[in-house]
């Protein structure tokens, strides 16, 4: 059900494609020096994040239904895939997980765990992708001056180096290179000038960057300018096709019994699928057209990726926010977009690797920088705060979280401000009321909202109990109410006792018929059940009657 469009890659949309084509040059840009930095600090070999990238932009995008979203290795995932590999004991058996982990992922798709992705509130998401700005220009930032002790790529606060996001930067003032600077600031005006000019827009200006700066880096060689070798980008390079054949390496099949592949995988399959449906809420936030993506075909298709990439070897892959959005503010329309990238990925490997190994990091430092200020925009942060402090809090919390941890640490820290304001709103909005005053006292009329909770019985249970003496006639009105919890039915009554008791009028509207009936539609299967028994004991009893 999912695979019906599988092969629509082969199939290209003229109309989108002037979109798509650039679009997807920068991505391709882009997501060639993550996937050789996440492989390195994965303990994977460097074809591997290659490879991955490769499906995850030809295979993925084929299944997905995401228009916008692109697939690779994640940054989030090294330290599982290189604790995995270590313990393991061999690439080939972590390989057997990462097919495993696929397949699990399929299974996900099929039972829908996707829906999960439609619990996650709106200020954790933009605080996310907020966060992720912040931290890709605090990342990036000693690699446009070429220092370049952490892999490119690297997110979490704490960096494998033993550095973390503060300290880097500091060691990088002392370790500036003048001629990455020079370059990264060239490129960066490019990337911010070139668009303002209609006629040069056909080009795109990601292409123009990298160009010129092979040129800069290049003319700088045997100066005071001269770049680092490992400044550089370094893909394998390869000389036959019979030694591109010999990169690829393949599962042991006899280690899929063995427990710990399997806990390697569910591990894999549970955190990768997380990512994967944070990086689609995500990048549906940032969609101009505001396409909402299927989160369960999504799962199914990162599960065929990841399951693809295990058997040929390479690393677990999820749905990734950065080369997304630069997909996004590269004007990319389609999913054909994600698929050219992977395509531009192979095509790189098997035929100019040695033109790709002349491109600095600097240049793609500075692509990545304008792409991180979009994300982390400061309109994003006045938006949120005019939207009232139970949005602007959790919003706020989840950028520092994610900023000094890592990506779902943070979320997760996101999440529990969130659901505490959720709750208090909840516990507020329970009711309403309207007071009349008269020459005896006073007449109030408590409305109860459509959905009554457990959670609500606190708060009416102190509005109750707490009304001023004056009130002699009291009103519960829960006929609008869809359901009402059985406890808060019972403080209820309890009250009425107790304001008989008191003297006070009350009346009880819809709040009986409620208490057996937590579901509309039981209540009207109910409702027609007794009906159809009713008019079978006429029809039986006529019947009897006629006989007699």
């Amino acid at each position: 059900m999912f695979g019906t469009r599988a092969s629509a890659f082969l199939k290209l949309s003229k109309r989108d494609l002037k979109y798509d084509l650039p679009a997807s040059i920068v991505v391709f840009l882009v997501a060639l020096p993550l996937c050789l930095g996440i492989a390195m600090a994965s303990g994977a070999p460097l074809f591997a994040g290659l490879l991955t990238g490769i499906i995850g932009g030809i295979v993925v995008a084929s299944f997905s239904g995401s228009q916008l979203s692109v697939s690779g290795p994640a940054a989030g995932l090294t330290v599982i895939v290189l604790g995995a590999i270590q313990d393991l004991g061999a690439y080939e058996t972590f390989l057997m997980a990462v097919v495993l982990a696929g397949v699990v992922q399929v299974v996900l798709g099929i039972i829908k765990a996707g829906m999960i992705g439609n619990y996650f509130p709106s200020s954790v998401i933009i605080g996310m992708l907020a966060a992720i700005g912040i931290i890709i220009i605090l990342k990036q930032l000693p690699h446009a001056v070429g220092y370049d002790a952490a892999y490119f790529g690297e997110e979490s606060f704490l960096q494998q180096n033993q550095e973390n996001t503060f300290s880097a930067l500091q060691n990088a003032l002392g370790a500036i290179n003048y001629g990455a600077t020079i370059i990264c600031l060239i490129s960066l005006a490019i990337l911010i000038l070139w668009p303002k000019f209609k006629k040069l827009k056909l080009i795109p200006a990601p292409l123009v960057v990298v160009i010129l700066a092979v040129g800069l880096s290049r003319a700088f060689e045997g100066t005071s300018l001269a770049l680092n070798a490992d400044h550089l980008v370094v893909i394998p390079v390869v000389q036959s096709f019979g030694e591109f054949l010999g990169l690829f390496t393949f599962p042991d099949f006899t280690q899929i019994l063995n427990q710990d592949v399997w806990i390697a995988a569910f591990t894999i399959a549970i955190i990768a699928s997380l990512e994967t449906l944070l990086s689609l809420e995500a990048v549906d936030k940032i969609d101009p057209f505001k396409r909402v993506s299927p989160t369960n075909r999504e799962l199914f298709a990162q599960g065929i990726g990841n399951t693809t990439s295990g058997l040929l070897g390479g690393i677990p892959m999820t749905s990734v926010i950065v080369r997304s959005s630069a997909n996004v503010n590269a004007g990319g329309r389609t999913r054909q977009s994600a698929i050219l990238h992977g395509i531009w990925l192979l095509l790189a490997v098997v035929t100019i690797p040695q033109i790709i190994n002349l491109i600095p990091l600097a240049c793609l430092a500075a692509i990545l920088l304008h792409t991180g200020y979009k994300l982390a925009n400061p309109a994003s942060f006045k938006g949120m705060w005019h939207k009232g402090l139970d949005q602007f809090i959790p919003f706020i919390v989840t950028i520092l979280a994610v900023v000094f941890t890592d990506l779902l640490t943070g979320v997760g820290v996101g999440l529990l401000v969130a659901m505490f304001y959720i709750l208090k709103n909840n516990l507020t909005n329970a009711f309403e009321y309207d007071i009349d005053e008269n020459e005896d006292g006073a007449k109030i009329t408590f409305t109860l909202a459509e959905e009554v909770t457990f959670l609500n019985k606190a708060a009416i249970q102190k509005a109750l109990y707490g009304l001023p003496k004056r009130i002699n006639e009291i009103v519960i009105d829960g006929s609008h109410s869809r359901f009402i919890d059985k406890d808060v039915i019972e403080v209820i009554k309890d009250f009425e006792q107790n304001a008989v008791t008191k003297g006070k009028s009350i009346e009880l509207v819809g709040i009986v018929n409620k208490k057996n009936v937590p579901n509309i539609k039981r209540f009207t299967q109910s409702i027609l059940k007794n009906d159809a028994l009713k008019k079978k004991t006429i029809k039986q009893t006529t019947s009897e009657t006629i006989e007699k």
